[in-house]
């Protein structure tokens, strides 16, 4: 049964709603050969997709939605923003190889954090990012399969819950000069 601490595979197909009412559209799927898999209760999936496989068992179907608010929120047009070219230059030339529309970018924010954009234009001088998810603003619908629940190991766990990346010592999630201890090991 999933539990917390369970190693949990599920085959799904995800489903988004349609341009017309009472429709959907297949966004994703997770197949036999490709199957999604995660620990439970580790808040690597969403709370609301968590909660609805929990209790499940191995062979067991299921089918349920999440809200927009209560997956990955509602889409936000002040997080689209337009940034001048030259930010997307690797020793004074555009990056052409990683930064073309639709791809998904690497950006740190002002306080050090890495966030995802995807490149929505590219003009001569600016370049438009949006920082919502590509799932924000829909309501999502789950239809699947728990293909295999078995117990994580201490090692899947521990894994799951080390920070690697960051500072050592002080807890930055980057590489804060301030730090003083070092960066890039795991804490």
């Amino acid at each position: 049964m999933i539990t917390d601490d369970k190693i949990v595979k599920v085959v799904y197909d995800l489903y988004v709603d349609g341009s017309e009412p009472g429709q959907e559209e297949l966004m994703e799927r997770a197949t036999a050969e490709h199957p999604l898999v995660y620990c439970h209760g580790k808040g690597m999936m969403l709370p609301k997709f968590e909660a609805a496989l929990a209790g499940k068992e191995q062979g067991e179907n299921f089918d349920f939605r999440i809200a927009a608010q209560d997956a990955y929120g509602e889409y936000d047009d002040e997080g689209v923003l337009t940034l001048p070219r030259e930010l997307f230059c690797i020793d004074g030339k555009f990056d052409e190889e990683r930064v073309y529309v639709g791809n998904i970018v690497p950006m740190t924010t002002q306080d050090g954090q890495i966030v995802n954009a995807q490149v929505a234009e590219i003009t001569e001088e600016n370049v438009t990012i949006d920082l919502n998810h590509p799932l924000a603003g829909e309501n999502l619908h789950f239809r699947g399969k728990v293909i295999e629940v078995r117990d994580a190991t201490q090692e899947e766990i521990e894994s799951l819950t080390r920070k690697c990346g960051g500072c050592s010592g002080c807890g930055s999630e980057g590489c804060n000069p301030e730090c003083g201890t070092g960066c890039g090991g795991c804490n």
